[in-house]
């Protein structure tokens, strides 16, 4: 469910008509609904409601520092990726002991930073990374909280660029050698061994693959307390999905989610994280881009969008579909014809749709990218030096611009020319 129907002929973002922000901001932009980011955070907050847990939204889908503060406010902790995403959830305000550390890169600055800050726990990736950790927490007279990720070998069966929980990828260490890691960490004097962390991968839609991990790490967390180690905390990751084509058949509910970890994991009496982004994120936001051209090639019909893929790059690098909908609603039974929808960058690849089935649009037209709010605003770039696109929140009746388009000259001042030049 989202926030973003239509109203009296046009779309609306809450009660805020997406033509009248497109007016203030002009074209392409991000919107968000609060409304939206609020219950789907809070589902699965209920979801696991009875056992011990924490929700930390996963910053990489969407990191805008409102977007954090609406989810902080609720209660979410943040599982980061970064020494810069660390940065933003404080200056969110979001306290040290309710962020998450992962990735598979950490650097010892990054490692010092979150150590001085305050931290909940680092989910570590390698062995050597577990080494780097253990000297930074003893140069700073210290212990860092840590879990191991563990990589299940199980196949997510989701797209092969965002599956991590394979023993190809590049994730985790692999389970058949947790023991001999987590006897070489309950060694190191800087580190406190606290858990384990699993996570298969991202745009999930059938919990059966969880189910798989969640039984290994259960049989892992028994293994692991008899031989000593007090593991007391499981990070689950995230990754389940959301519908990105409307009449698609849902991906499970997160009830569904929350019923399936208290089966699998309720008996071990440990606290549960979980690390949602896309779904909390996904269907709360829109890219709405104006037709600057309709362009009739030798077999089919263009639509040249002012949006790109610089702006939203999901369906160049992933295949990705989003549902594209005019903001001014169609008539029932209206004409429908297949575009190819693409954006100006210089790019074969700056492709939205091919064939799709729209309804007959005209250049000045505003359509909308929907379940465009996670990975989307987060992966634009300035390529062919175009602006990154703002970034507005709706709450009721009110819209913000949380962030700015910049202008060319703040772009280009950027730039320091050498004094040779």
């Amino acid at each position: 469910m989202d926030h973003f129907l239509y109203r009296d002929g046009e779309l609306y973002a809450e009660d805020v008509p997406v033509a009248e922000i497109a007016a203030a901001v002009g074209t392409p932009f991000y919107v968000y609904s609060t409304a939206t980011l609020e219950r789907h955070f809070r589902l699965f907050d209920e979801a696991l409601e009875g056992i011990d847990h924490l929700v930390c939204y996963a910053m990489k889908a969407a990191s805008n520092q409102a977007i954090l503060k609406t989810l902080a406010r609720l209660g979410a902790g943040m599982d980061v990726v970064s020494g810069g995403e660390y940065a933003r959830a404080i200056a969110a305000g979001v306290p040290g002991d309710r962020i998450v550390f992962s990735g598979v890169g950490k650097t010892r600055d990054e490692m010092r930073a979150a150590l001085t800050g305050g931290i909940r726990q680092f989910n570590v990736e390698s062995e050597p990374e577990m080494a780097a950790l253990n000297e930074v927490a003893l140069e700073l007279g210290t212990r860092a909280p840590i879990t191991v990720r563990v990589n299940p070998d199980v196949d997510a069966k989701t797209h092969a660029k965002i599956a991590t929980g394979k023993s190809e990828n590049k994730f985790g260490i692999p389970i058949a050698r947790a023991r001999d890691v987590y006897a070489q960490a309950a060694a190191m004097p800087g580190l406190e061994v606290i858990g384990i962390d699993v996570h298969i991968g991202s745009q999930l839609t059938d919990l059966e693959p969880f189910r798989l991990a969640y039984r290994k790490v259960a049989e892992l967390t028994e293994t692991l307390r008899a031989e000593g180690h007090d593991i007391r905390r499981l990070d689950l990751g995230g990754g389940l999905g959301i519908p990105y084509a409307r009449g698609n058949e849902a991906p499970p509910l997160p009830v569904e989610y929350g019923k399936m970890i208290k089966e699998e994991l309720g008996h071990l009496g440990c606290e549960i994280e979980i690390e949602p982004g896309r779904l909390v994120a996904g269907n709360a936001g829109l890219m709405v881009s104006r037709v600057i051209y309709v362009k009739s090639g030798e077999d089919r019909e263009f639509l040249i969008l002012d949006g790109a893929m610089n702006d939203l790059i999901r369906p160049a690098m992933y295949d990705a579909h989003h549902d594209i909908v005019p903001v001014v609603e169609p008539q029932a039974g209206a004409e429908q014809r297949p575009y190819d929808v693409v954006g100006p960058v210089c790019e074969s690849g700056d492709t939205f749709a091919k064939g799709r089935n729209l309804p007959v649009l005209n250049a000045g037209d505003l359509v909308a990218f929907r379940s465009a709010g996670a990975y989307g605003a987060v992966m634009s770039s300035e390529y062919n030096t175009r602006p990154l696109i703002p970034e507005v929140l709706v709450h009721g009746h009110q819209f913000a611009v949380i962030r700015a388009r910049p202008s060319f000259d703040e772009m280009i001042n950027r730039d320091t020319i050498p004094e040779w030049l």
